[in-house]
């Protein structure tokens, strides 16, 4: 098969590399691609991944006969529908849900009312427009602090916020309602209750007929401090397996949360075939669902797609083909650890273009890319430059390998954490 991955970063890296493993791939497609997706397949730098007719032209020339969607951004769009309105793909296996299933992530409003609807444990909430201020302003007093809100729409993981007082929660409302803080993503804004707790992620793959399988968990880090401390990223680094994820807690998630999910978007008539990310935190009532995603998540990819020793493209096949419950996941059962090399300001502003060295195929480690360029040399691209994902039999000892090959690594301004796991 040629396969066609549409992204970017470290995600679209790891599900490349993945790919090229299977004796299913032909030829591999990448776009636009980053420097390390490079070295494993065709990187197309101009394709505009959103644009249904631009991927679908680019899919039939290239006779392509398998899309994998990296990121939410196409799917919120409509790539996936866009694309099989083709009569000549009808064919064509795409992974990722239509734009209707999309709304999970598009609207995180619309994945309340679908929570709620299928009796899917989640915190308590309400949403609120410009038109509604005073009303969720209202309701932020009936809350014990801290406070959450949350822009309803898509605002590149930074319209989620956790406030310790009720006023400065009340005037971010306004900012972000009347002010259009995060823009037409915060419109809406949902409010919900805080859950304590410890968080972590489940990962399946459904094929729109209520068969899945489930993938590895893990746990991320999104705070750019060691301690967890300070703003909020893309994510600095994670783990898998997650220790306290044991066989209690597997069985009651499964039930309470992933059936009902699998077996809602059936109920519902929304067509999803790919990835639905589970975010969960496990509080003293159980596990609860903090959001959905349509795609995996990242850096969680970097160890969630390494441990999976089933080939990939057998499960993108069969979720195709509607046959998933026939497919068994096996998965290595050693823990696996991805650190993330940011640029120097990230979260903030940060240059780009800054030369890296150091960069080998280490023996031990697999270097993820994720905002990387490929030219005379390889040079930073974006705020989350690469991932070091390692093996071991414990998390020290994947930690160990690493951070000795990020010590190898270096560029202008590199940043990492170094308490990755620590805390587990």
């Amino acid at each position: 098969m040629n396969v066609l991955v549409l992204g970017s970063g470290g995600r679209e890296h790891a599900l490349s590399y993945k790919i090229t493993k299977s004796s299913k791939c032909d030829n591999l497609y990448i776009a636009p691609g980053n420097a390390g997706t490079g070295l494993l397949g065709t990187n197309v730098p101009n394709l505009a991944i959103e644009d249904p007719k631009a991927v679908g032209a680019f899919v039939k020339a290239n006779h392509i006969q398998m899309v994998v969607v990296g990121p939410e951004g196409p799917l919120v769009a409509g790539i996936h529908d866009g694309l099989k309105s083709d009569n000549e793909l009808a064919d064509l296996i795409v992974v990722g849900p239509r734009q209707a299933a999309a709304e999970l992530e598009g609207s995180k409003d619309f994945a309340k009312k679908f929570m709620v609807r299928h009796n899917i444990p989640t915190a308590l909430y309400q949403t609120f427009t410009k038109d509604t201020l005073e009303s969720g302003q209202a309701f932020l007093e009936t809350l014990d602090a801290p406070y959450v809100l949350k822009a309803d729409g898509l605002a590149a993981g930074k319209g989620v916020l956790i406030i310790e007082d009720l006023a400065e929660a009340k005037q971010e409302l306004k900012n972000m309602l009347v002010d259009a803080k995060f823009g037409d993503a915060s419109s809406r804004v949902v409010v919900e209750e805080f859950l304590a707790g410890i968080e972590f992620s489940i990962f399946a793959l459904t094929d729109g007929e209520g068969g899945y399988v489930i993938l590895p968990e893990a746990k991320d880090y999104k705070r750019i401090g060691e301690g967890d401390t300070g703003l909020n990223t893309g994510g600095m680094g994670a783990i898998s397996p997650v220790p306290f994820f044991g066989d209690s807690l597997r069985e009651k998630t499964i039930k309470e949360i992933i059936e009902p999910t699998i077996q809602g978007l059936v109920k519902d008539n929304l067509p999803y075939q790919g990835f639905v990310f589970f975010g969960l935190i496990n509080t003293i009532k159980g596990p609860k669902v903090i959001e959905y995603n349509v795609r995996l998540g990242d850096p969680e990819t970097e160890v969630v797609i390494p441990r999976l020793e089933t080939d990939l493209m057998d499960l993108f096949i069969a979720m195709g083909n509607g046959t998933l419950d026939e497919i068994e996941v096996k998965v290595n059962p050693k823990t696996a650890v991805t650190v993330m090399a940011v640029s120097g300001g990230y979260p903030g502003s940060y240059e780009k273009g800054k030369v890296i060295t150091g960069l080998r195929d280490f023996e031990n480690t697999t270097v993820f890319h994720a905002g990387t360029a490929s030219g005379e040399e390889i040079t930073t691209a974006g705020g989350r430059v690469m991932a070091f994902t390692s093996f071991g039999v414990t998390k020290e000892e994947a930690l160990e390998k690493s951070y000795a090959a990020l010590n190898e690594v270096c560029y202008e301004g590199m940043n990492y954490r170094k308490d990755i796991g620590f805390d587990i």
